[in-house]
């Protein structure tokens, strides 16, 4: 692939809890409003200059986000066919409350025009707040010192506040503050990128009602296709001692309260403003009103002072057994760190949302959910804070009657079929090869719900919602395969796309025939444990899904009788049955400027060759590491590596996680130096689209994986470590099994301690352990530890 050597920092300083910038961004503009960007998981907000950006149309995307509100539109096709998604859902693009206009007698205040003396932004991981200073001196030689402050509300997630200060350094004069309730909003459009944009037209929302008085500004608006309803407001309060005027203007979607202010040489004026979001069904109107007026800013104006403090609180927990330690490189601290904020920043956590492939930070595949958040996020959540990790599997039960309705659509049959990609459950992807045709996304959410269980032994989400999933999603394999007299009687599934979209409507795709027999295995096994368990509860749930007892014996045939493409006398391992007999692309020949392969060549032609947009058969090898022996995974990993772009951001950490398992230390490094800072360095130079959050996932994967070799089957779990040359020391955080294990690994030896918990067994390399609180364990390691007997 075209790897990019953008200097995106200038050389400025490397913070092991920060991002900082010293400089103004101009051209890098976009780029620099993604990585500053801000959420709590609900709202999210680009991270936009408060007062506009003036400069070329591109380089700025103004974005105000709600996680899982959106907009249904339908989807054009000039040729159709039976079964084809019919409808999208777009994340909107909702009423810019943060903006925020300043003129100095008649000069608007711009860092375009004038003079920058001085500016310097920051973004605290440890505080969430979005810090600006300025020292700008107009056309007319007006000298301003401003500073911002920004925060988005994790303990309030209906909220964010922000706070302007300014002082005039060289004049008095009147200064007019605009703080705005910008409705004027819309959604970037479709381009030739197939990744970025929609198709979305006009104004989504129309104004059901608006309010403002002399602090507040109110817009009610409803979608026009999906029902959904949107309060935005914003409460401003002004503190100088000079006198000031306050008047209020509404202009259509555009409300204004405007602050005219004689100001003083060296005397300070601040604006407070807190933001206020909240969405729901039309019948929820009255609701969202009482909500916003029970939240409203302390009239004694403390509501800054409150925030932050809670935010602090809120984030300090955060990172007590969430953060990763990295000693001996600045910059991937820093990448670790920023990727672990961003998840954070971008991940709902109510069970009814899920988290997009850009997070909250840009408008790249609409907002949709993938497979990403169960095999790339989900990991992060899981083993370090597992109620979060519930609340996105919850949301799989949240849409699972849109998967009932799917399967019915395509199979006139029960069971249920999830969405390849999707906000409220409809399938939302236009192109079927590359969309429905990934059926292992079934087998995905299987795979992390049987993590799940094993990792936390929550028998109340198994019987509540697991169960249901598991079963229901299980039947689908019925339909799509069968059991082949041409294989022996093994069972078959054709016409399947992998993970990797660059081979499309294949038979027998690796990946998914194992990820599907386990899919199988497990429902069978867990049905069972319930029946003993909780007879009752699995005979309600068999009466409501109508399970019948064949369904489970034909399962568990199927499992054990699944067909897998025979491995050649190399002990390659086609990634489907008829891989090995394409032709290699010629690599040789295709010029850096034609990657990703997706923009320059038709499918079809990329398709019929042995080319790979991403880790497929390696996935595989990594997800269920003990169906491979270490030869196979030596042997594979270098022959798919050979022919495999990395066009997808989520390969290069699958990879680096093989390599390092193998011990080929220094591929896993090269790789992983690409994934720890892919958006901070914008290495695949479509950042200012918005973040690439299960690149981000991978880079946990990659160290707790890969270098520290955690792996977990069963109720089981294992380290086997190694350190990359340029560290010193590396530490981490594992809940599993109600126990939290502090981890640390130098060159010289690894120590496990026993943070909270009972106790539980582990090993490392073959060595089984007794972790106790009483007793933390140091292992001092062979030949210093530097790396795994080289396969």
């Amino acid at each position: 692939m075209k790897i990019l050597n953008h200097d995106i920092w200038n050389h400025e300083e490397i913070h092991p809890w920060k991002i900082v910038e010293k400089t103004y961004p101009g051209e890098q503009n976009a780029l620099k409003e993604t990585l500053f960007s801000q959420g709590n998981g609900y709202l999210g907000f680009r991270g936009t200059f408060e007062e506009g950006y003036d400069g070329p149309k591109h380089c700025s995307m103004e974005g105000t986000y709600i996680n899982g509100f959106y907009e249904k539109s339908s989807i054009h096709y000039d040729e159709t066919a039976f079964g084809y998604a019919t409808h999208t859902e777009t994340m909107l693009n909702v009423p810019n409350s943060k903006k925020i206009c300043i003129t100095l007698e008649g000069e608007p205040f711009s860092l375009g025009t004038g003079q920058i003396m001085a500016y310097g932004r920051d973004l605290d991981f440890r505080t969430g707040i979005l810090t600006r200073m300025v020292t700008w001196k107009s056309p007319r030689g007006k000298t301003l010192q401003l500073k911002w402050e920004r925060l988005v509300s994790f303990s309030h997630p209906n909220k964010a506040i922000l706070r302007l200060n300014l002082t005039p350094l060289d004049f008095d004069g009147e200064i007019i503050i605009n703080s705005m309730l910008d409705g004027h909003v819309m959604n970037q459009q479709a381009t030739k990128d197939p990744r970025f944009g929609s198709n979305l037209c006009g104004q989504p929302l129309k104004i059901l009602e608006s309010f403002q008085d002399d602090e507040n500004a109110m817009l009610l608006q409803q979608t026009i296709n999906s029902g959904l309803i949107l309060l935005s407001a914003a409460t401003n309060r002004l503190y100088t001692n000079c006198s000031y005027q306050a008047d209020q203007t509404i202009k259509g979607r555009l409300m204004e309260n405007e602050y005219s202010i004689q100001a003083r040489r060296f005397m300070d004026i601040q604006l407070e403003k807190e933001l206020f979001y909240a969405d729901g069904k039309i019948q929820e109107k009255d609701k969202l009103i009482r909500l916003w007026k029970s939240q409203q800013l302390d009239k004694k104006g403390a509501q800054w002072k409150i925030l932050k403090e809670k935010q602090e609180e809120w984030l300090q927990n955060f990172w007590s057994q969430r953060d990763v330690l990295i000693e001996g490189d600045k910059k991937q601290q820093q990448g670790i760190r920023f990727n672990l904020f961003h998840l954070l920043q971008s991940t709902g956590q109510n069970g009814k949302t899920n988290i997009s492939a850009k997070g909250l930070t840009g408008e790249g595949y609409q907002g949709h959910y993938f497979w990403d958040t169960e095999i790339y996020i989900m990991p992060f959540f899981l083993y370090t804070q597992p109620d979060i990790a519930r609340k996105l599997l919850e949301f799989r039960y949240h849409i699972l009657p849109k998967a009932r309705e799917r399967a019915w659509t395509l199979f006139r049959k029960k069971g249920a079929l999830y969405p390849w990609r999707t906000i409220a459950g409809e399938e939302c992807s236009s192109y079927f090869p590359a969309g429905t045709a990934q059926y292992h996304l079934n087998a995905d959410i299987a795979y992390s719900i049987k993590k799940y269980w094993e990792a936390t032994a929550d028998e109340d989400f198994m019987q509540t919602y697991g169960a249901e999933i598991l079963l229901e999603t299980a039947r689908i394999w019925m339909y799509i395969g069968h059991f082949s007299s041409e294989k022996d009687g093994q069972f078959v599934l054709h016409t399947v796309t992998g993970p990797d979209e660059y081979t499309a409507l294949v038979n027998n795709n690796y990946f998914t025939n194992l990820m599907v027999s386990q899919h199988l295995a497990f429902a069978c096994r867990y049905s069972q444990e319930l029946k003993y368990k909780a007879p009752t509860v699995f005979r309600k749930l068999s009466e409501k899904i109508q399970l019948e007892e064949e369904e489970l014996h034909i399962w568990q045939k199927a499992s054990e009788n699944m067909y897998f493409p025979p491995k050649n006398d190399k002990e390659i391992i086609p990634q489907d049955e008829n891989f090995m007999e394409k032709t290699v692309w010629n690599f040789a020949d295709t010029p850096a400027d034609q990657y990703p392969l997706l923009l320059h060549y038709h499918p079809l032609e990329i398709y019929r060759h042995q080319v790979c947009k991403q880790a497929d058969l390696i996935l595989a090898m990594f997800l269920l590491h003990h169906r491979f022996t270490l030869e196979e995974k030596a042997a594979n990993v270098r022959y798919y590596d050979a022919i495999t772009t990395h066009d997808s951001s989520l390969s290069t950490c699958i990879f680096s996680i093989l390599y390092a398992e193998i011990g080929e230390m220094d591929k896993a490094e090269s790789l992983f130096q690409e994934n720890i800072r892919l958006d901070l360095d914008n290495v695949h130079d479509n950042t200012h689209q918005g973040i690439h959050a299960a690149a981000m996932g991978g880079s946990w994967m990659s160290i707790v994986n890969g270098f520290a070799g955690m792996r977990t089957c069963r109720n089981h779990i294992s380290f086997s470590p190694v350190i990359p040359k340029n560290w010193d020391a590396y530490g981490f955080h594992i809940m599993f099994q109600g126990n939290v294990i502090k981890i640390r690994i130098t060159g010289h030896e690894t120590r496990y301690e026993l943070i909270r918990g009972e106790g539980l067994y582990i090993t490392h390399e073959e060595q089984s352990i007794k972790l106790t609180a009483e007793c933390p364990i140091k292992i001092m390691e062979r030949g210093g530890g530097n790396g795994r007997t080289k396969a």
